[in-house]
């Protein structure tokens, strides 16, 4: 990550935004017994340690350029509410959502509910479930990929200089915290 943001720098000769938006799941299921430690290990290192890196790196660029910047983690509805599916996905979410309210500068994250995009609905085992999450949802849709991007050009922007610390839903309506 170090690399990579000075990598940044030296091409465009600053870093204003950071948005860490890498992030995995794993088969699931219903009973955390059948979760190896492996699985475990290779979703907290890409979600919570790849969101902890982004974090440090970034901000010490941004400081070392002495304006600020912005700072945006990619948390997810299951960051916000447990699941009994995903333990450690969720877990991982959850830990993205305690750094990004732990960091002290302008940090924010997003919380997107189900998206109709491949890398997510690929991963549903029945379509049964996809119907599940829009009936569930007041606007009875899923979200697109524009629905969230939208959201991290608003918080990257300077119109949002007064919010911080945050974990916003984006997500439909599908629950409210």
């Amino acid at each position: 990550m170090k690399e990579m943001i000075e990598a940044v720098v030296r091409k465009h000769g600053s870093l204003d935004v950071m948005v860490a938006n890498a992030g995995v799941t794993g088969p699931g299921g219903p009973n955390i017994a059948n979760v190896t430690v492996e699985e475990w290990d290779r979703i907290m290192n890409v979600n919570a340690r790849g969101t902890f890196l982004s974090f440090k790196y970034a901000g010490l660029q941004m400081v070392k350029q002495g304006r600020g910047g912005r700072i945006i983690g990619a948390s997810s509805i299951a960051g916000k509410q447990g699941s009994f599916v995903h333990w450690a996905y969720t877990a991982s979410k959850f830990a993205v959502r305690g750094l990004t309210q732990s960091a002290g500068i302008t940090v924010n994250a997003y919380a997107p509910g189900l998206i109709e995009h491949r890398c997510c609905l690929g991963r549903l085992p029945l379509k049964f479930e996809t119907m599940s999450f829009k009936e569930k949802t007041p606007l009875k849709t899923l979200g697109v990929p524009t629905d969230i991007a939208d959201f991290v050009s608003f918080i990257a922007s300077k119109e949002s200089k007064f919010i911080t610390g945050q974990t916003i839903s984006i997500n439909g309506g599908l629950y409210f915290d």
